[in-house]
């Protein structure tokens, strides 16, 4: 009974063994083994491993990237203008051994190392440029200017800073107001700036318009002139040949006495009155 005991325990015991001793790498993890608080080995690699129980001990740091929220801070510009920034940074561990000297394998230690070198980074560039710079520089080069200024100062530390992000950049609430009135006034003299010019457009379109149309309908009133003028000479000359044949004189002047009797009876009144020696009425009396 004794010896089945004794067994028992012994084979408890090489079982606790045996599961302490196994270490299990996950693909997004370091495994710090550490043989009396002191780091010995560093497993980077998935899988699994084995260290000595009682004696060794593991710790895990993350091997991905990771993210780090800014708290939101006031900045000043070159031109003494107050903005506020909200920034985020991306990073990671690249040297587990490094981390876990300098930081004693703290996230959060690390989370304040990257606070202070990343602020006083955003301060000293923000601080060089003037406001125009700033916000026209959110494209990419005021991140490249940010990273620039921190340089290399995370790798004593085992920490990658992959970048700097900024999710807002905007001005004090009281200040909105003062800028937004600013901006309106400018882009109401640069509206009152295309207005005029428009205006000065249109008038010189309209005066070219007039004057082609005036020198349009002088041209169509010569013509006209001169189509009048031609049409009154073959007028002139249909009748002066008319009147050049006896025969046909004859007949037209009395079809021009008989439109001049017709031209005068007008109203109720249809008498007509000639005196004997009106060359009309000698038309009608044969004479």
């Amino acid at each position: 009974m004794i010896k089945k005991i004794a067994i028992s325990i012994v084979s408890f015991l090489i079982v606790i063994c045996l599961f302490s001793s196994i270490v299990i790498t996950q693909e997004n993890e370091y495994k710090l083994i550490r043989e009396f608080g002191k780091v010995s080995s560093v497993i980077t690699e998935p899988g699994i491993s084995f260290k000595i129980p009682f004696i060794q001990t593991a710790d895990t740091l993350p091997n991905e990237i990771l993210i780090y929220d800014l708290a939101a801070s006031d900045v000043i510009t070159k031109d003494k203008k107050t903005m506020i920034s909200d920034s985020y940074v991306l990073w990671r561990i690249d040297d587990p051994l490094k981390f876990a000297q300098t930081l004693n394998s703290s996230i959060r230690n690390a989370e304040s190392r990257i606070d202070t070198v990343v602020y006083n980074a955003i301060k000293n560039v923000i601080s060089s440029l003037s406001q125009n710079d700033v916000i026209s520089g959110r494209d990419g080069e005021l991140t490249s200017a940010i990273m620039q200024n921190i340089g290399d100062t995370m790798k004593q530390y085992g920490i990658n800073l992959l970048t700097v992000e900024t999710k807002q950049l905007d001005l004090p609430s009281d200040n909105k107001a003062a800028v937004y009135e600013r901006m309106i006034s400018e882009r109401d003299k640069i509206a009152a700036t295309y207005i005029a010019e428009g205006n000065s457009e249109a008038q010189i379109i309209r005066n070219t318009t007039d004057k082609e149309i005036s020198i349009s309908l002088s041209s169509a009133q010569a013509e006209a002139e001169k189509i009048k003028a031609e049409g009154e000479a073959e007028y002139m000359r249909i009748l002066s040949s008319a009147y050049a044949d006896q025969s046909r004189s004859e007949f037209y002047s009395f079809v021009r006495a008989l439109d001049a009797a017709k031209s005068s009876l007008t109203g109720g009144n249809k008498t007509l009155i000639l005196p004997g020696d009106s060359p009309i009425a000698q038309i009608f009396l044969g004479k």
